[in-house]
């Protein structure tokens, strides 16, 4: 069994063996989690016309590429629920290796799409497993990592996705001017881990302990007296933000394709506009993952949350609310991205605010429900703007991030730590 944290524990080296194997499967977990996510966000454009039989410019492709990442955004809901209930009942070292499974399983039976129908089943079938590899690794590493490391493996764990995006942006550019279907088999790659975690990573002590002699709490106990107060003001903060967030991260290629230093390049020039404009975000959101995982050491996690929610809402403010050069585009785009360390933050604030045995139920439940509502606001940005004005609708998106910095100033707290730091939340 896992060895239990404890406050001695201040370095590295001091980690047992246990814990080291813990962290790096969560991590591991991750980036996969990051490269399954986004190869379709690569391909969407060129791979749904394809599939369609019609041009990429046709207006239909962009209404069917919303509604297949609706379907992502749905599936990646539905798994945070259902693998965070199987987290709780069957341990989190089994609960990863399923998840682990699903996706990357279900990435790469894309590859054998017919029909922009057939893209979306596969791509619900994979969210099913990264919406429920979130609750399940976050869970893993709060139990089993010292407390006050929190807000850092926070950033760890986000750092993780994006290295898995970036991965992702390098099999872009690999396959730049390839078939789009050929992006998918790299996904089943993770696949090839959950050998070894099944082997290695051992059931966390706490879950272990918690589970003796006692039932796991129905879902129905996310909205008892005693936890309902969490659970709503969780799924609210994670509904609205989520939103504006997909909604940047699935249109913003829309919008750097209508750049006129853009138009006018060739079908591999536009692919590797698309990659350069993720990996820009992407390296803005790894140095933003540390700079939240600071600024909750000194300030707390909820004050955190709230200013970098806010932060959000200006420099996508500043990004859309006037034509740039692509070349503005870019940084701008860097410093949306190092917005994005907010989400790393959820990772370790929100499990320890369930019990124990609701721990990655509540926290997969309220996160990725937030999804189903993203998965509305993606297709309703993308198909009731203006045609071709995907910048307005990147504008209004990012006015969400004002409530949802505003519903965060509710959240818990919890009572300082022993070592006198800032506390999870406040």
């Amino acid at each position: 069994m896992s060895q239990p944290a404890t406050p001695e524990i201040t370095r590295l080296r001091d980690l047992s063996p246990q814990q080291c194997r813990s962290g790096l499967a969560a991590w591991l977990g991750w980036m996969f989690d990051g490269l399954d996510m986004h190869l379709y966000t690569l391909v969407a454009t060129a791979f749904v016309a394809q599939l369609m039989l019609v041009p990429e410019s046709d207006p239909t492709v962009g209404m069917h590429g919303s509604i297949i990442q609706a379907a992502f955004l749905v599936g990646w809901a539905l798994g945070g629920a259902f693998f965070g209930r199987i987290g709780d009942v069957l341990g989190r070292s089994r609960a990863l290796t399923l998840t682990i499974l699903t996706y990357a399983c279900f990435t790469g039976l894309s590859y054998f799409a017919q029909t922009w129908w057939h893209l979306m089943i596969f791509r619900f079938l994979a969210a099913l497993g990264i919406g429920g590899e979130w609750a399940v690794g976050a869970s893993l590493l709060s139990e089993t990592w010292p407390k006050k490391w929190r807000p850092w493996i926070a950033a760890t764990l986000q750092s993780a996705v994006n290295c898995g995006v970036l991965l992702a942006c390098l099999a872009g550019y690999l396959l730049a001017g390839q078939e789009p279907r050929y992006i998918f088999l790299i996904g089943i790659l993770p696949a090839l881990i959950t050998l070894w975690i099944r082997k290695a990573v051992p059931e966390t002590e706490e879950w272990t302990e918690a589970r003796k002699g006692q039932e796991v709490p129905k879902i129905s106990a996310l909205f008892s007296p005693a936890v309902r107060g969490v659970t709503w003001r969780v799924m609210i903060i994670c509904a609205v933000s989520l939103t504006a967030h997909w909604t940047y991260l699935f249109w913003q290629q829309k919008h750097v394709l209508s750049l006129a230093e853009i138009v006018p390049l060739d079908k591999s020039g536009k692919d590797a506009a698309l990659v350069t404009a993720l990996m820009w975000i992407m390296f803005g959101s790894l140095i933003g993952n540390y700079i939240a995982g600071g600024l909750a050491k000194l300030f707390g996690y909820r004050n955190t949350i709230v200013g970098m929610m806010l932060a959000y809402f200006a420099f996508m403010y500043l990004s859309f609310s006037q034509v740039w050069s692509w070349e503005a585009t870019k940084w701008q785009f860097a410093a949306i991205g190092a917005c994005q360390g907010v989400f790393g933050l959820f990772t370790m604030c929100l499990p320890p605010l369930f019990p124990v045995l609701l721990r990655t139920t509540g926290s997969g439940f309220c996160y990725n429900i937030g999804r189903i509502v993203a998965a509305g606001g993606t297709v309703f940005f993308g198909i009731f703007v203006k045609v071709g004005d995907f910048r307005t609708a990147l504008l209004y998106a990012g006015f969400l991030f004002i409530p949802s910095a505003a519903v965060a100033m509710l959240l818990p707290s919890e009572p300082e730590q022993a070592d006198g730091t800032a506390s999870a939340l406040e």
